[in-house]
């Protein structure tokens, strides 16, 4: 009698809470998702006109190599950020915030010098497609760049204020998971341009 009972209690149990996402947040995962789209389009129509031939095999600027390294220690101090976010640490997210904000500034700059340097080895936008997709592509991407360092200033604005905290993490997360989208998303790129150039 007891076990019956028993089993009978397991069964009726409270219905498990649905999972809920905060709805920017998933406006941000969606928004991205189409950001993966248009550069998997993107590569995928440059792999395709290589090989219809008539391709410029070209050395990536130097620079490129360097702006990478800039965007991979720009990921460390976005995420030095996130965590003196949950710490509490205002000071601490302000400062990393804003050398975050600088060496996305510098990986612009870098990029638009990196087109200097393909102009110098004769490659530019209009004439082979080669240069074309290259600079299409990072241009792209830097578009992306300055929407998320605009992000990063509003970011900076909410710590200035100390409405980013512990308790209060939505903006500081989607700030630091999109700024980490974008550096994955060029370190791809360029490693798609050294192994398809």
């Amino acid at each position: 009698m007891e076990k019956s009972v028993r089993s009978e209690m397991k069964i009726v149990e409270e219905p498990k809470k649905p999972i809920a996402m905060h709805p920017k947040k998933f406006a941000m995962w969606l928004f991205m998702a189409s950001v993966m789209m248009l550069f998997a389009s993107l590569t995928s129509a440059y792999i395709v006109r290589q090989a219809e031939g008539n391709w410029l095999y070209f050395e990536l600027p130097l620079l490129f190599y360097y702006t990478t390294a800039i965007i991979a220690i720009s990921s460390v101090t976005m995420q030095w950020a996130y965590f003196a976010a949950k710490k509490d640490n205002a000071g601490v997210v302000k400062i990393m915030v804003l050398i975050t904000s600088v060496l996305g500034v510098l990986f612009l700059i870098g990029q638009v010098m990196g087109w200097g340097e393909m102009a110098q080895q004769g490659v530019h936008f209009v004439g082979n497609p080669s240069g074309s997709f290259v600079i299409a592509l990072s241009f792209v991407h830097g578009l992306h760049i300055i929407s998320a360092v605009a992000f990063l200033l509003i970011v900076l604005n909410s710590a200035i204020r100390l409405r980013i905290h512990s308790k209060n993490m939505a903006q500081m997360e989607m700030c630091t998971t999109y700024w980490h989208f974008l550096g994955a998303l060029w370190i791809y790129l360029f490693i798609f341009f050294l192994i398809n150039r």
